[in-house]
């Protein structure tokens, strides 16, 4: 991967070096075998090719010895490996580590929202939360009324809507029959109900079959019930085509009323911010990362919650986040969902390693202990007040975790029917991404992704690998432009049209 940085490289600035005890920096450019490079006042000589993101060794190290990034073990050298060499996965073994955790010894009080808090405009709904945006969702209870629900928002497509009507949107999906009763069915009816009532929709259609295992009758016995829901099944509407007429006339009810919904100012915490990562490289802990972590404290501080997810991709760094939880039981709670995650990957002769994708490593990841490292910035370092269940609601301000795989979509849905109303995405490798009701605001970790996929991405952080930006800055960037997007600019992901959905299933199929 070459990375074309505006600021030349010399030998002076060529490396980055993450904490003063680690002993493999990071290569800024590409670095070519024999060239001279000087780090805190030492020469080292590079000894063979190193691909920008990637690491090389500041001096010799012993097999068996642990490599150090960001002062914290990755793994271990799995042969010899001399000063200059490239350090990847030829040369270090991942171990599931022994991390010693530091509990929190009396209970963090809640965030305030100071009084001068900054502000956005939105969507005030009738429970306090407030949307971003201002949809009418048609939902498939299974996937047998996906075609339906699709077939209901492409009818509206070339329909002149109301200016503050962001449109008709469809949620299809695989699932929702042939599940087993239990965990998997209430979780897809958690995501479901959370997509129904979330405050980014003004108004929404479940459509069935009317024989599936999810019933949409499920939908109206919960405390989400009101005039803004609506239902039916194919079955009772006599098809497909009378599904979708009989939606169809629901829907333009609820564009009328849609119509007479206004933006309003509100205050910055009642965002609810999620924090996703997807195409990651050695550059994300380095730049776009710590940036979106910066932006998550100002957001804390302004009374706001931001959701950091993907439990796997906090697998190795977890001690960071339980030093710095709320209480014992927040922290304990974290714990517990990582145990029953390693149990689940168990079930299926998987461990958490298997995570980084062919893409994370060619951008210089080694291993899920340095990428987990890495994506935990995300979450910048005010307290963590809250952990929840994938699509639990999200009601607590501060930072909160979500119990979400690394998978970017179906994280994504879980962080929206768990209330999000904005998302932040870093990426370094590019990820093209969005979600159907949420604006999706992608930050690339390097200046040539941003460039090479410049209709995708929203924000460069790139220029914080070359020195030209600071991650305070950035961070303040970032914040002012989601504010922005919360009061209706739209995201490059949605003006591209993304608007993908995956549900978490986690059960057999029968």
């Amino acid at each position: 991967m070459l990375l074309d940085i505006r600021k030349a490289p010399t030998a002076d600035n060529s490396l980055i070096l993450l904490h003063p005890a680690d002993n493999v920096a990071i290569a800024r450019v590409s670095i070519a075998p024999g060239a001279e490079l000087r780090l805190a006042g030492a020469v080292l000589t590079a000894r063979e090719p190193i691909p920008a993101g990637h690491k090389i060794a500041l001096r010799e190290m012993p097999r068996g010895e642990a490599v150090r990034r960001y002062g914290e073990v990755i793994g271990r050298a799995t042969q010899a490996i001399a000063a200059g060499c490239h350090v990847h996965t030829h040369n270090v073994g991942f171990e599931d580590l022994r991390l010693a955790f530091e509990f929190p010894e009396a209970e963090a009080p809640r965030p305030q929202p100071p009084p001068d808090a900054p502000v956005f405009l939105g969507y005030v709904r009738e429970d306090g939360r407030v949307g971003t945006r201002n949809y009418i969702a048609v939902v498939a209870a299974s996937n047998c009324a996906a075609h339906a629900v699709e077939a209901v928002a492409r009818s509206f497509e070339s329909a002149a809507l109301p200016e503050n009507v962001d449109g008709v949107v469809a949620f299809p999906h695989g699932d929702g029959c042939g599940h087993g009763a239990g965990p998997d069915i209430d979780q897809l009816r958690r995501t479901l109900g959370g997509v129904l009532a979330h405050p980014n929709v003004s108004a929404a259609v479940i459509v069935g079959l009317g024989c599936e295992d999810n019933q949409i009758e499920h939908f109206f016995k919960s405390a989400i019930v009101n005039d803004r829901l609506t239902g039916l099944t194919l079955q009772s509407s006599g098809g497909t085509s009378g599904a979708v007429e009989a939606a169809r006339a629901q829907i333009a009810r609820f564009v009328e009323r849609a119509a007479q919904e206004r933006r309003t100012t509100a205050p910055a915490g009642k965002i609810v911010l999620g924090l996703n990562c997807g195409g990651s490289d050695s550059f994300s802990g380095i730049t776009a990362n710590p940036a979106l972590g910066r932006c998550a404290d100002l957001l804390a501080a302004a009374g706001g919650s931001a959701v950091l997810a993907e439990t796997p991709e906090i697998f190795g760094a977890e001690h960071l986040l339980v030093k710095r939880s709320r209480s014992r039981a927040v922290a304990e709670s974290l714990l517990r969902y990582i145990g029953e995650y390693k149990q689940y990957l168990n079930r299926f002769g998987s461990t958490f390693d298997d995570n980084p994708s062919p893409g994370n490593k060619a951008g210089g990841i080694t291993n899920i202990i340095e990428k987990s490292l890495g994506a935990v910035a995300k979450g910048g370092t005010s307290p963590l007040m809250d952990v929840v269940d994938y699509a639990e609601p999200v009601t607590t301000p501060g930072l909160v975790f979500m119990n979400t795989p690394g998978y970017d979509p179906v994280s994504l849905a879980g962080l929206a029917a768990g209330g999000c109303n904005l998302i932040a995405f870093t990426t370094g490798r590019g990820s093209a991404i969005g979600f159907p009701t949420i604006p999706v605001f992608k930050i690339a970790t390097n200046s040539d992704t941003f460039r090479r996929m410049r209709e995708n991405m929203d924000f460069d952080a790139g220029a914080i690998a070359s020195g030209e930006q600071s991650i305070e800055d950035a961070g303040r960037a970032i914040f002012h432009a989601l504010l922005e997007v919360a009061s209706g600019r739209r995201t490059c992901a949605e003006r591209l049209g993304h608007r993908e959905f995956v549900p978490w299933r986690i059960g057999p199929v029968v």
